[in-house]
């Protein structure tokens, strides 16, 4: 968090988001394929879906700059804040569903997983590891009920990892 990272390209910056959170809609594009519409529905919606997260890594390649220690802090203060949300336990709910459409979907899954995506803006934005330890996080939370023993100390640690990380 030394401010002095290179700002990646957007190519990259869209591959990581689909390689992040495509694989978390695969059960849902597979329901869609067995339901109304078929196979030929499953593209329609898995497109749609993959363009609300290209919008948003169009949006975080054009306003981000590698963050200051103590932005990129607060940063994952608001991340770990914004787990314990009515907002977020919504959009959760709704991205946990079959979605109407893969763009509703994915304005779901984008709110549910907002917070993560500021943790990957603090930390690191083109880390690999980071990457794939949200990734997993996010699949989690779609596939999984909330549960307060695994949402509370998410939200617990990212707090902390804020506070260090402005400390």
């Amino acid at each position: 968090m030394s401010g002095m990272e290179p700002i990646p390209t957007l190519p990259a910056v869209l591959a990581m988001m689909a390689a992040m959170m495509l694989p978390g809609a695969v059960p849902t594009i597979a329901r869609r394929a067995r339901g109304r519409g078929g196979l030929l529905a499953a593209p329609v919606f898995a497109g749609s879906y993959l363009g609300v997260w290209t919008l948003a890594a169009v949006a975080m390649w054009l306003v981000y700059r590698p963050p200051s220690d103590v932005a990129a802090g607060a940063l994952a203060i608001a991340a770990g804040l914004y787990e314990l949300t009515p907002v977020k336990r919504a959009c959760r709910r709704r991205c946990r569903g079959a979605g109407g459409s893969g763009l509703r979907f994915g304005v779901d899954c984008f709110g549910s997983s907002i917070g993560l995506m500021l943790v990957l803006a603090a930390i690191d934005v083109m880390s690999i590891p980071l990457m794939c330890g949200i990734a997993a996080i996010a699949l989690a939370q779609k596939l999984l009920a909330p549960n307060p023993l695994f949402d509370v100390p998410l939200a617990v640690a990212l707090v902390a990892a804020g506070v260090a990380i402005a400390i």
